[in-house]
This record gives C-alpha cells, sequence and structure tokens, in this order.
C-alpha cells in the first residue's frame, strides 16, 4: 500500500509542457504552446532542428573556453551592459559566463573568437550551432506568434545574444544558489542545458519552484519580460533560479532572442483593441535593458515603470 501511494505522489510530480517541434503546425500542438506561454512562460522542447552531434561539440568546445586564463577570458568585453564575460561574483559566487552579443553578425563571431584565441575547429562549430540556434529561434517566434493569430511576423533580423555558463560548485556551494531569481530582460531564451546535471528550478503561478530535471536531446525554451510586452500581457516572463543540488561542474548554453532592432518593443496591432488596451508604452530595448540594471530589478519589475494607466 505505502509503495502504491509514493508511485501516484510520483506520478503527480508538476512538470512543464513538452512540445514536439515537428507536430508544431498541428492544430492541438500549437494551442499546447499557447498554454504554455501563457500559464509558464516556458517549455520543454523535443524534436528541433539542432543535431545532437552538433550539441555535443558545442558542450565541448564551451567547456574549453571556460577553463581558458582569467586573462583570456577578461578580453571578452561587453557590447552592451552584461554581454561579456561575468566573473563570480559575491552574488553569484559559483558561476562565470562568456558572452557574445548579436549572434547572427559574422563580424561579432568572428570577435569573440577573437578575443578567445579559439582554434578554428571551434570556431567551425560555434559558427555551425549558431547558424541552427538563431534559425530555430525565429522559428519558434513565428509559432507563438502565429498561435495568437499574428500571422505577419519577422524576427529574422531581433538580435541574438549568446551566453555560455559554468557553475563551479563544490561541496559547501550545495543548498545554495547558482544564479538569483531572476527574469530574463527579452523575448525568448533557448537553453541547452546540462544533460546530467539539474538544479533549474522554474516558479510558477502558485508562487511555488518547480524542478526542470534534464531531458537529453531536448531544448528548454523561457520567454522573458519583451515577450510580455509584446503579448500585450498574454504571455508570462518566467522567473526562474539555480540551485546546487550536488559538487560537480554544470556547463549550459543560452541563446537570448533579445528584441526588434531599431524600432520600439510594442504589442502588435492584432492584440490592440477596446477589449485589450496597449498595457505598456512603447520602448528600445537597449533602454529597457539598462533600466533593468540601474535600478537592480532582475525579476521584471521594470516592467511596472512602462505600464501605461
Amino acid at each position: 500500500m505505502r509503495s502504491g501511494k509514493k508511485k501516484r505522489d510520483r506520478n503527480m510530480e508538476v512538470k512543464i509542457p513538452l512540445i514536439d517541434l515537428e507536430k508544431i503546425s498541428e492544430a492541438g500542438e500549437c494551442k499546447k504552446l499557447r498554454e504554455a506561454c501563457e500559464r509558464w512562460g516556458c517549455f520543454r522542447m523535443i524534436n528541433h532542428t539542432v543535431p545532437s552531434t552538433l550539441m555535443a561539440e558545442m558542450k565541448m568546445v564551451i567547456g574549453a573556453l571556460l577553463e581558458l586564463p582569467m586573462e583570456i577570458k577578461n578580453r571578452n568585453t561587453d557590447s552592451i551592459p552584461g554581454s561579456g564575460y561575468m566573473p563570480p561574483s559575491k552574488v553569484n559566487p559559483f558561476y562565470e559566463a562568456l558572452g557574445l552579443y548579436d549572434l547572427g553578425s559574422s563580424q561579432a563571431m568572428n570577435n569573440f573568437c577573437s578575443q578567445l584565441d579559439a582554434t578554428p575547429h571551434h570556431r567551425k562549430i560555434m559558427e555551425a550551432y549558431g547558424q541552427a540556434i538563431h534559425g530555430l529561434a525565429v522559428k519558434i517566434g513565428e509559432k507563438m506568434a502565429e498561435s495568437l493569430g499574428v500571422l505577419d511576423t519577422d524576427f529574422e533580423d531581433w538580435p541574438c545574444q549568446f551566453r555560455i555558463n559554468k557553475y563551479n560548485f563544490t561541496p559547501e556551494a550545495v543548498g545554495s544558489l547558482g544564479v538569483q531569481l531572476h527574469t530574463d530582460s527579452g523575448f525568448l531564451t533557448i537553453l541547452q542545458d546540462d544533460e546530467n546535471v539539474g538544479g533549474l528550478q522554474v516558479m510558477d503561478t502558485s508562487g511555488s519552484f518547480v524542478p526542470v530535471p534534464p531531458l537529453p536531446g531536448s531544448l528548454l525554451v523561457n520567454l522573458g519580460d519583451i515577450a510580455r510586452v509584446w503579448s500585450n500581457g498574454k504571455f508570462c516572463n518566467l522567473k526562474h533560479r539555480v540551485e546546487c543540488n550536488e559538487a560537480i561542474k554544470r556547463l549550459s548554453i543560452a541563446t537570448f532572442m533579445l528584441a526588434p532592432r531599431n524600432r520600439n518593443v510594442e504589442a502588435p496591432a492584432e492584440l490592440v483593441d477596446h477589449d485589450h488596451p496597449r498595457l505598456y508604452q512603447p520602448f528600445i530595448y537597449e533602454d529597457y535593458r539598462k533600466l533593468r540594471v540601474s535600478n537592480k530589478m532582475h525579476t521584471g519589475e521594470a516592467l511596472e515603470l512602462l505600464r501605461l494607466a
């Protein structure tokens, strides 16, 4: 009897939605995508277009880059605030990251590789991964828009920021946070998380934290603050954090599709009417990012400063 109860409890564990990209054009899967964006602000994606071999090769590359000497990693400077090397800090002492702003730019990729003395082999893998993940981000954005009935969208020129992360979890780190609670500032994030090491937690609508265990071969999509504004409040900007569960190194690769290039962030006309007035004033993404940083508002609070009466 007792073992049966444990089995039922495990079956009742809360899990984030799973979206099959091969079925995304079907009405049922499209509805499931919209519900995931509205209720959770995140979903796991299977049968996507990034080859598993490329994902494995990319993880080896980022492992090598993040082991470089500090003086080389410090060459990875910001293009926009927070886009370059992030060393361990007082707030996040077990975390460090390297970054590249504008993943779709060959010049930006060249600069990133040159800063870190990347080998030709590493450069080739990063270029292939960047092209594959950027194309996937565009497709996901289009499908999210379609789920709301917005058909005339173009996400091709929305810049993507690339960040490779390492969590140096030690025995004394167990039980503490690897990264503090936050929302992402952009539109959507595609995360290739560590297939062996968990720790990611997302906040559900009740304010409870839900663990997101690894699922090898899948990718995780998180929605950020810009998705909330662009959808006129329909989509959820996900609050999430990383907790250390074991003393082991954890690697992840995040690609952030940020916002329209050189034009205002605002909800499309299809999502604004008498019954659904515009919720946020139009703004330029870089200004919003500075607003978040200057006010130390990491969980989307800065959006309230832009809310219309």
